[in-house]
C-alpha cells in the first residue's frame, strides 16, 4: 500500500504541469478522453485519485460531466497497469529497483529526477512486498484451517466479491487486493474461478475514495463520483452471471495463472469502457435527474475554485489558486472601475457597492492564502515555490488595492458628496485621464499574471516611471490653477491631490505584481 502511494505521488509530481495540461486537452472526443484517463491513471496508479481530480475539475468548471465520464472509463483501464507489472514475476529484482529509486532520490538535487526516483522506489516496494507476501504464505498451503476457509468460499462468488469489496474500500487501492490474489494463486491457494469474483469486488471497492470526496461537494461533483460507481456496479452485474464463459476467454490469453488474473482485470475494465463510452452523454443526463442541482441555501460569499481534494497535487492546486486569484482580480478591477463613477457622479448607492466588494476581496485574500499555506506543507520544487510567492504577492497587492479604494478613495468621495463639491472641468479630465492610464496598467498586470508573461510584466514596470512623472506633472498643473484662484480647484484641492496620490499608490501595487512574474517566467525559459 505504501509502495502504491509512493509511486503515485512520485510520478504525479514528476508529471507536474504536464499532467494538468493533459487533462485540459480533454475535448468532446470521448475516445480521446478515455485515452487520457488511461494514461493519467497508469502514471498515478489510482483510478480513485483520477476521479478525485475530476471532481475538482468539474466543480471548478474546467470540464463538463460527459467529458469527465469518458476520462473515468479510461482510468479503469489505466489502473490495471500496476497489476500487469506484478504478473511479470519480477520480484527477485525488487531490491535492485529499490537501489535505483533511492539513488535517484538521494544523489541528484533536481526536483523532477527526485520525483521519478520516488516513483521507481514505490514500484520497487510493490514488487518487494509481493515477494515477502509470497514467501510468507508458503506455510498456508499446509494449514488445515486456511484450507477449510478457502473451501467454504469456493463456489461462493458473491461471498468472495463482498469480502474483496470491503477490503479494497478499506485499503483504497484495487491493485493491493488483486496483488494479494496473485500471491495466493502463486501458492496454489486459489484458482482463476475464485480470483475473478475478487477482481469484481476490488473494482467496486475502489470507488470508496471517490464517494468520500464527493460527499460535501457540489451536485456536479456528486455526479462524477456516482458515475464511477455506476460503471463498476453495472459492469459487475453484467459479468457476474457470465463468470464461466469469461473464465474460458481469460484462460485462453495465457497459460500462466498470475498473468490470467492480471488479464481478467484488464479485460473486465476494457469491456466496461467499450460498453459505456458511446452512452456517456445519455448517462450524464440520467445522473442529472437522479442528482439534481441543490437549492442554494447558503448565499455567503466565498472562494469558488479552491478544492481540498487537489492539495496532494501541488501543480493542480496552484492552478486552482491562480484561477481564484484571477477571480479576485476581476472584483478588484470592477471595484476600481466603479470608484471613478462614484467620484464623478456622486453615486452613493454605487459607493456602498464598492465598499461591499472590498469585503469580498478580504474573504478571498484570507481563503487563498490559507489554501496556499496547505499546499506549501508538501515538498515543492524551486519553480513551484516561486509560483507560490507570485500568487501570494498578487493576492496581497490586490487586497491592498482594495483597501486603498475603500478606505481612502471612497472616503474622499464621501467628503466630496457631503460638501457638495465639484471638480473643475480641466481638473476632472486630468483625474479621469490619470485613472485611465493606471487602469490600463492594472489590466496589463493581470494579463501578465494570467499568462505568466514576462514581456508583458516588463511593460507594466516601464510604465511605473511614466505614471510617476505624469502624477507630478498633474499636481503641478493643479497648483497652477490654485494660483489663478479657480474656485472649483480651491474647493477640491485636497481631494484632487489625494486622489492623484492614491492612484499612484495603486499603481505601485500593480507594478509590484510584475516582479515575481518576471522571476518565474525567466526561470521557466532557462
Amino acid at each position: 500500500m505504501y509502495g502504491v502511494k509512493l509511486a503515485g505521488e512520485g510520478f504525479q509530481r514528476a508529471a507536474g504541469s504536464h499532467l494538468r495540461r493533459i487533462l485540459y486537452l480533454v475535448t468532446n472526443n470521448r475516445f480521446f478522453g478515455a485515452g487520457i484517463g488511461a494514461t493519467i491513471t497508469a502514471i498515478i496508479q489510482s483510478s480513485s485519485a483520477t476521479t478525485v481530480l475530476l471532481i475538482g475539475f468539474v466543480s471548478s468548471g474546467v470540464m463538463n460531466l460527459p467529458q469527465a465520464m469518458s476520462v473515468i472509463l479510461g482510468s479503469n483501464i489505466g489502473t490495471t497497469f500496476a497489476v500487469q507489472l506484478i504478473a511479470f514475476n519480477i520480484y527477485d529484482y525488487a531490491i535492485f529497483f529499490v537501489g535505483v529509486g533511492a539513488a535517484l532520490m538521494l544523489f541528484p538535487r533536481k526536483g523532477q529526477i527526485i520525483f521519478i526516483g520516488q516513483g521507481i522506489l514505490g514500484f520497487a516496494f510493490i514488487f518487494l512486498s509481493m515477494k515477502i507476501m509470497s514467501d510468507a504464505m508458503i506455510p498456508l498451503k499446509d494449514s488445515q484451517l486456511f484450507r477449510e476457509v478457502l473451501l467454504s468460499l469456493r463456489g461462493n462468488s458473491l461471498g468472495l466479491l463482498i469480502i474483496s469489496t470491503f477490503f479494497t474500500a478499506l485499503v483504497q487501492t484495487s491493485s493491493a487486493t488483486i496483488g494479494i490474489a496473485i500471491v495466493l494463486s502463486l501458492q496454489g491457494l486459489i484458482d482463476l474461478g475464485e480470483a475473478i469474483p475478487i477482481i469484481f469486488g476490488a473494482n467496486i471497492g475502489t470507488c470508496g475514495t471517490a464517494v468520500i470526496a464527493g460527499i460535501n461537494s457540489s451536485a456536479l461533483a456528486k455526479r462524477v463520483a456516482m458515475s464511477h460507481i455506476v460503471f463498476k456496479v453495472i459492469g459487475v452485474l453484467i459479468f457476474l452471471p457470465l463468470i464461466v464463459p469469461f473464465k474460458k476467454i481469460v484462460s485462453a490469453t495465457s497459460p500462466d495463472l498470475p498473468r490470467q488474473i492480471a488479464n481478467a482485470h484488464t479485460l473486465f475494465n476494457a469491456a466496461i469502457t467499450i460498453i459505456f463510452i458511446p452512452f456517456t452523454t445519455y448517462c450524464a443526463g440520467i445522473l442529472e435527474k437522479i442528482i439534481p442541482d441543490a437549492a442554494e441555501t447558503d448565499r455567503r460569499f466565498r472562494a469558488k475554485y479552491l478544492k481540498a481534494e487537489l492539495l496532494d497535487s501541488p501543480d493542480m492546486a496552484f492552478g486552482l489558486a491562480t484561477r481564484e486569484a484571477l477571480r479576485m482580480s476581476d472584483i478588484a478591477l470592477d471595484m476600481f472601475g466603479k470608484s471613478i463613477k462614484v467620484l464623478i457622479m456622486d453615486d452613493q448607492a454605487l459607493l456602498k457597492n464598492v465598499e461591499d466588494m472590498d469585503d469580498q476581496l478580504d474573504i478571498l485574500d484570507k481563503e487563498i492564502k490559507l489554501y496556499i499555506t496547505k499546499i506549501s506543507q508538501k515538498s515543492l520544487t524551486e519553480t513551484e515555490s516561486k509560483r507560490e510567492v507570485a500568487i501570494l504577492t498578487f493576492v496581497n497587492d490586490l487586497e491592498n488595492i482594495g483597501d486603498i479604494i475603500d478606505k481612502n478613495i471612497m472616503e474622499l468621495a464621501k467628503k466630496k458628496i457631503a460638501n457638495g463639491l465639484k471638480f473643475s472641468q480641466e481638473g476632472q479630465k486630468e483625474i479621469t485621464d490619470f485613472y485611465t492610464k493606471v487602469g490600463e496598467n492594472f489590466e496589463m498586470a493581470v494579463s501578465a499574471f494570467a499568462a505568466w508573461d514576462s514581456d508583458l510584466a516588463w511593460k507594466v514596470l516601464k510604465n511605473k516611471e511614466k505614471l510617476g512623472s505624469a502624477e507630478r506633472e498633474l499636481k503641478a498643473k493643479h497648483i497652477g490653477r490654485l494660483h489663478r484662484g479657480l474656485k472649483e480647484s480651491v474647493d477640491t484641492s485636497s481631494i484632487h491631490l489625494d486622489l492623484l496620490s492614491n492612484f499612484k499608490r495603486i499603481n505601485h501595487h500593480i507594478t509590484n505584481i510584475s516582479y515575481s512574474i518576471i522571476g518565474i517566467s525567466s526561470d521557466d525559459k532557462r
